[in-house]
């Protein structure tokens, strides 16, 4: 499906066993002139058999419906009638978890589903979902996959500044897919530590640092404050704090958790996370911008850049949503635009990654 025309209206199918839900997002999505819902779901079967019938352009599907597997449903999906799907679900422990799985298996985007009766947290919830719904419709769908085997990751030798000590990576709308294909191309032995800012509500941060570390070499964990960066290891900023660093001795950095500044439209924000690592590593860090909505991130690589550190940005047709990485094409300050598969390759030719061969005993 190709990115659509601003004229057309883009039809979506609701599907969940709520009526309360359905009749809800119903009444969010039509509040905008250029959406329509052109049908509902309540269950599983009935939700496949209406996007064959219907063909819209984008699903929210609940993935919390009883007596049905939400992401067995959302697997169909994406291999049957592939297309956007949006997931709504409830930020307990299991929601975070399902939502993290239902990323990962090519959810486009999820909506947290705390929408009671009060007005005030509708009408936020609403124009979040707007937002995500005429993204996910101006996608490329199905996105292009370019799962790269691991043997295809080349060594070739290139010059780069100097080689980093530190890789920040900012992420958003897409990212736990994305993370998924490249991070467990990176090997256990990677000279550096990594640090992820990927935009998520409270709770869903931990699950998916478990679900990456299932399938890495690399260690995958939420940070702690305090934290010592170590080589080999991947630190996600928890939802709901900052993550930035500072020199504790002259060998050891640390990770700082805290909510402030609080007047972010994110928390966590990649450009706070980028800002300290260009500061305390100046040109020995590595910025990479991917996937997502916006401009986050755009402060933080300039200040990579401006410290004479590596600047990596995805290129538009792998992207999810081509928003953070176009801010800073854009603005010129990246010296390299890759596929997301090659990324991993990137970053093992800055970090002059050298296949440590084990000596057989």
């Amino acid at each position: 499906m190709n990115g659509h025309h601003s004229s057309r209206l883009v039809r979506v199918l609701v599907a969940g066993d709520s009526a309360f839900m359905r009749n809800t997002l119903t009444r969010m999505i039509e509040s905008d002139p250029a959406l329509r819902v052109s049908g509902t779901a309540q269950t599983g079967p009935e939700t496949l058999e209406k996007i064959c019938l219907l063909q819209p352009d984008v699903v929210t599907l609940d993935v919390e419906m009883p007596g049905l597997d939400g992401l067995e449903i959302l697997r169909r999906i994406m291999r049957d009638f592939p297309r956007p799907v949006i997931v709504v679900s409830s930020l307990t422990q299991e929601g975070a978890r399902i939502t993290s799985e239902a990323l990962a298996c090519g959810a486009f985007d999820y909506v947290p589903r705390q929408l009671s009766a009060v007005s005030l947290d509708i009408e936020s919830n609403c124009e979040d979902l707007i937002i995500k719904i005429k993204a996910a419709a101006e996608t490329c769908w199905p996105r292009p996959m370019a799962r790269v085997a691991h043997s295809a990751v080349k060594f070739r030798p290139r010059t780069v500044n100097v080689s980093p000590s530190i890789i920040a990576i900012g992420v958003s709308t897409g990212g736990p897919q994305a993370l998924e294909e490249i991070l467990p191309l990176l090997p256990a032995d990677l000279a550096v530590g990594v640090l992820i800012v990927q935009h998520m509500p409270a709770g869903f941060t931990g699950p998916l640092a478990r679900r990456l570390d299932g399938f890495c070499k690399v260690t995958v964990r939420e940070a702690n404050n305090h934290d010592a960066v170590e080589g080999g290891i991947v630190y996600i900023a928890p939802a709901g704090q900052h993550m930035t660093v500072y020199r504790h001795t002259f060998s050891q950095v640390l990770i700082r958790l805290s909510q402030s500044p609080e007047n972010c439209a994110h928390i966590p924000s990649v450009d706070v996370m980028m800002l300290s690592v260009a500061e305390v590593f100046r040109a020995y860090s590595m910025g990479i911008i991917m996937t997502g909505m916006g401009v986050d991130g755009l402060r933080g690589m300039q200040a990579i850049a401006n410290n004479g550190g590596t600047t990596l940005g995805q290129d538009e047709s792998s992207c999810t949503v081509y928003g953070m990485p176009r801010a800073c094409a854009r603005s010129g300050v990246l010296q390299r635009v890759v596929p997301l598969a090659r990324i991993p390759e990137e970053i093992l030719q800055a970090t002059r990654y050298r296949q440590r061969l084990a000596s057989s005993p």
